[in-house]
């Protein structure tokens, strides 16, 4: 099966992340998620995530570091989910495609029905986020 590389983004603002819940049409509806999306041929991850985030959020980021990337295997495909934390540095926050979103700070993040690949994401976050946030 051919692995799916997907960015994501932990943005970052004032102690809390940005979280972006799946609407009816998306795969996973209801999920919670870190936004982002599918990398296009050629495209670098870095350029993807910027260019995924003016899509769905309407805002630019600034990617200011790297976590782990995580493959995980979904009924249908398997992706390689690559996180990055990011900067909000313009724009208003229009949802093209998610339901709602909203900013939670650490104690709050684990009551969130989050993705199943954005849980060991989540976990890695709050094991640095002093460092991070």
């Amino acid at each position: 099966m051919k692995i799916i590389p997907v960015t994501c983004a932990i943005i970052l603002q004032d102690g809390k992340v940005l979280l972006a819940q799946r609407s009816e049409s998306m795969d996973l509806p209801g999920k919670w998620e870190f936004p982002g999306g599918k990398l296009e041929e050629g495209e670098d991850p870095e350029s993807c995530l910027i260019r995924e985030i003016k899509e769905e959020l309407a805002i630019d980021i600034r990617v200011t570091a790297t976590l782990t990337p995580i493959e995980f295997d979904y009924p249908t495909k398997t992706i390689r989910l690559l996180p990055f934390v990011a900067q909000w540095i313009g724009g208003k926050i229009d949802l093209a495609e998610h339901a709602q979103y909203g900013w939670y700070d650490q104690n709050q993040l684990f009551s969130l029905d989050l993705a199943p690949a954005d849980l060991p994401i989540l976990h890695e976050l709050t094991e640095k986020w002093v460092n991070l946030v």
